[in-house]
């Protein structure tokens, strides 16, 4: 395909993606207030205003500009619309970049789509359960002289923020899974760096979630370190697998493998007759050349 047919092409799935993400951005805003509940849930509300608020026992959220519900509303919609037009908007780029895949690369790109999507969706539930817990640990930090009120788009913030850590942090073992399919790590290596990666994803929890503590921090770190192990134990087995189907597996680095020399036809061709070679005689009491007759070659 000419370059210009990529780009109209190109043009015409953007178009298709954008108009999806603008259909449900618009029927979302009809349901903003009830996203919006469903966002700012993990926060305990106070039903009866900043007095019962001191101490940190729950908060009140708040608008601190006269713009700030317009625009929460605007980026709440376009989040729903992002989400809920996804597969069509992936499906637009899965078309795009599909045919220029071979067999075997289509063939990991859906199961690598395939055990994604429930990671995500496993990191994005853990935490809306975690949020809760650690929304109370922070305001339990409030001092009794004081009251907690909070800005609903911070709230959202807080929320998307934590949800998207926590599903793509869950994507990592899956990246590991994908490196060892494709011949970069073995699964002997990352077994040995399961120190080094304990400490990691731990201080990763520690630092990438916005609450900053210990709740969330153990709430994110333990459940990557249990799938880590699982994709290292994944990745031996596979390895295990590939040694097995290879035959050069037992050699050294400076030990050459046995070569098969022998001729095999090419699959759709017709065997070549090869002519006979003249064989040598004798004669006229002198020594003939190889290929002569009577001193004579085969053409003259």
């Amino acid at each position: 395909m000419p370059l210009a047919e990529h780009l109209r092409e190109l043009r015409s799935r953007l178009s298709k993606a954008v108009v999806a993400i603008v259909v449900v951005t618009i029927g979302a805003v009809f349901f903003s207030e009830e996203l919006m509940d469903f966002l700012a849930a993990p926060v305990p509300i106070c039903e009866d205003g900043f007095a019962q608020s001191r101490g940190g026992n729950c908060a009140v959220l708040s608008f601190n500009t006269l713009t700030s519900p317009f625009t929460v509303t605007v980026k709440v919609s376009l989040m729903a619309g992002l989400i809920i037009a996804s597969p069509v908007w992936l499906y637009q780029l899965w078309a795009f970049v599909a045919p220029g895949l071979h067999q075997h690369e289509r063939k990991y790109t859906y199961a690598f789509v395939a055990a994604a999507v429930p990671l995500f969706v496993g990191g994005a539930a853990l935490a809306y359960v975690v949020l809760p817990v650690s929304v109370q640990v922070l305001l339990s930090l409030t001092p009794d002289v004081a009251s907690n009120m909070l800005t609903l788009d911070d709230v959202l913030d807080f929320t998307v923020r934590m949800v998207l850590i926590f599903g793509l942090a869950f994507e990592l073992p899956l990246l590991l899974i994908m490196l060892n399919m494709v011949g970069v790590v073995t699964g002997k290596r990352m077994a040995g760096w399961w120190r080094g990666v304990v400490m990691g994803v731990f201080v990763f929890g520690a630092v990438a979630t916005p609450t900053t503590d210990p709740v969330g921090m153990i709430a994110l770190s333990g459940p990557i370190v249990v799938l880590f192990f699982l994709a290292v134990g994944f990745s031996i087995l596979n390895d295990k697998r590939r040694a097995r189907k290879n035959k050069d597996a037992a050699l050294s680095d400076d030990e050459a493998s046995e070569l098969d020399l022998t001729p095999e036809p090419i699959e759709g061709t017709e065997p070549v007759a090869v002519a006979p070679v003249l064989p040598e005689q004798a004669g006229g009491g002198r020594a003939e050349l190889p290929g002569r007759v009577n001193g004579y070659d085969d053409v003259t």
